[in-house]
Formats: C-alpha cells, structure tokens, sequence
C-alpha cells in the first residue's frame, strides 16, 4: 500500500533498485513509428531532503552495453561506434546539480549527463509516486521522470536518408524513467 507521508521522514540516501526501476528512451524511427529501449545494467543513488528539497541530489551511472530494444541486430548497431561506441565509452552517467519542488508531487532535478565523453545538462521533470514500507521491510519511494534531448548534441549523429524523405533516426529521443529507490540503513 502506498502512502503519501510527510515528506520529512523521507529525508535520506537511498539506493536505486534495478530489478523495480526502467530507465528507457523512446527513438522515432523511419518518421513513421517509435522504437523503445532500456538499459538493463545500471546503479543509481538518492539523497533526498524532505525538508528542503533543493538539497537532494540524484546521480545514476549506466552500462551501456546492458541496451535493449527488443531486436539483437538493433542493439548491435547501437553498441557500435556509429551510435554509443561501448568499447570506448562504456558508461553514460548523470550526475545532479540542482533540485526543486514546484509543488504537490511534482519536481524538476537538472544535472549534467555524460555521453561519449561529452557532458550536456538534463532537466528531468519528476512526480513522486509515493513511499511506503516493502513486504521485506525496505523503506521505498518511487518516482517517474521523463525528459527529451537532442541526440546530436552529444555527438550521436549517424543516420540515413530515406527515399520519401526524412531521415532514419530522430534526433529527439524521449526518456523515461520509474524509479524505485530502497532506504539505506
């Protein structure tokens, strides 16, 4: 059951948990339907500030190789020095630099992610989906975000041109997260 506590109680580090959170993207492909991916493999870390939220910071670090659009040849592709080139860059990582409430659930966290080794600032608009104590006794809380960036910003600039027009790949890549986050002792 999910509960809606006072936010100070929640004011602590907390360890992302993989196996209940995704971190995926949302590509638009041959200008005609959108592929989805996610990240399998990834740590992530909270500390959050239920007084004052401006406190609270986020940070993630994601294997890249762990990609998974549900097609081997894709993620093969995308592994490749054409898109993220893994065997050289094989982290993308976020960490925060600033956070803030804009009232109720809703929050916006910005930081600086890291992509092929160029560092860009995010802005994640983030709404708290609640806290509440697991059946194995773990204290949880539980964000979504999503944010859109320009692929081409961090060097990821392969495509095609396709007959019709347009191109293979967008440059806009959606992102999305459901975060789920375990409270240190």
């Amino acid at each position: 059951m999910t509960t809606t506590p006072d936010l100070s109680t929640l004011t602590g580090d907390y360890t992302v948990d993989p196996a209940h959170t995704t971190i995926g993207f949302t590509a638009r492909h041959a200008m005609v339907t959108n592929v989805k991916g996610k990240f399998l493999d990834f740590t992530g870390t909270l500390h959050l500030d239920g007084t004052d939220p401006s406190r609270s910071t986020a940070s993630l670090d994601i294997t890249m190789d762990s990609i998974d659009t549900g097609s081997p040849d894709r993620d093969g592709h995308l592994k490749s020095s054409d898109f993220f080139n893994t065997d050289e860059y094989p982290t993308m990582t976020f960490r925060s630099t600033k956070a803030e409430s804009l009232g109720g659930d809703d929050y916006r966290i910005t930081g600086d992610l890291s992509i092929l080794g160029t560092t860009k600032p995010l802005t994640i608009h983030l709404e708290f989906n609640g806290a509440a104590k697991d059946p194995f006794g773990n204290e949880r809380v539980g964000f979504e975000g999503k944010a859109e960036i320009k692929r081409s910003e961090w060097g990821l600039t392969w495509n095609a041109a396709l007959e019709t027009g347009g191109v293979l790949v967008s440059d806009k890549i959606k992102l999305n997260f459901d975060i789920s986050a375990i409270r240190q002792a």
